[in-house]
């Protein structure tokens, strides 16, 4: 069996209001798959999501992150070591394109033409043009570039993991479904571990080399996108009937 990058053990996550966000959840993410956390609004999801990179901290159990515990991590090391993208990109205003996309490897002090380059590269891949894009702002962007540039942040210190909250959720329908199908291309080439949260089926049928599906902050069943189609578990069913509405 692939190695585990990310184990979560026993881990529930209390809120100020008393309800349990994740409950007693077990589950691993192996090195190199594209692990969809498929689910209904409030189902723990994202909650999991931020345990991974320290947003979040366990109320019980722990989560272990290339076999050592969160707890044990910098947090801003292992945030170094993780791409985040998310739904609104989360990039700085004032920045240009280039600067937030340089951002972590000028953190990590990289030789200036080193992060020149990589910037380029990044922008290629995501299909963006370095000559016409670097020095724009987030607000000169359309929804669909911003969230490109956003994705080439995350990529930009060529980080091991990437971590993806529902980040065409907020796209019109046809940007939405460019960007799947050019990530679903990416997703080879990338060689990453990569965590992808989305209510979205079809959307998981696409992009996932396998499914955890939530409920009530746990994980009901977990599998292939093959086998999603055939499962037994009635939220699974229930979620497999939209793709044939």
């Amino acid at each position: 069996m692939t190695e585990a990058v990310v184990t979560f053990r026993g881990v529930t996550v209390r809120m100020p209001d008393g309800h349990d966000a994740v409950r007693d959840l077990t589950l691993q993410v192996r090195r190199g798959e594209t692990l969809v956390l498929l689910g209904r609004s409030g189902s723990g999801k994202t909650t999991t999501l931020k345990l991974i990179n320290v947003l979040l901290r366990p109320t019980a159990g722990d989560v272990f992150v290339e076999g050592r515990a969160t707890s044990a991590w910098e947090p801003y090391r292992l945030r170094r070591r993780i791409g985040y993208v998310i739904q609104e990109t989360g990039l700085f205003p004032h920045f240009t394109v280039a600067q937030n996309v340089a951002l972590v490897p000028t953190l990590e002090r990289w030789e200036r033409g080193r992060v020149g380059a990589r910037v380029r590269e990044l922008l290629a891949l995501v299909g963006l043009d370095a000559e016409q894009f670097l020095g724009r702002y987030p607000h000169e962007l359309s929804g669909g570039q911003r969230q490109r540039v956003g994705i080439a942040r995350a990529l930009a210190a060529d980080p091991p993991m990437l971590l993806m909250d529902e980040p065409f959720g907020a796209l019109d329908p046809l940007t939405r479904a460019e960007l799947q199908r050019e990530f679903a291309g990416l997703e080879g080439r990338l060689g990453k571990t990569i965590v992808f949260v989305t209510h979205d089926v079809r959307e998981a049928m696409l992009l996932a080399t396998r499914i955890a599906l939530f409920a009530a902050g746990q994980v009901v069943w977990s599998g292939t996108p093959g086998e999603f189609r055939r499962a037994d578990h009635p939220e699974a069913r229930s979620f497999a009937a939209v793709l044939d509405a």
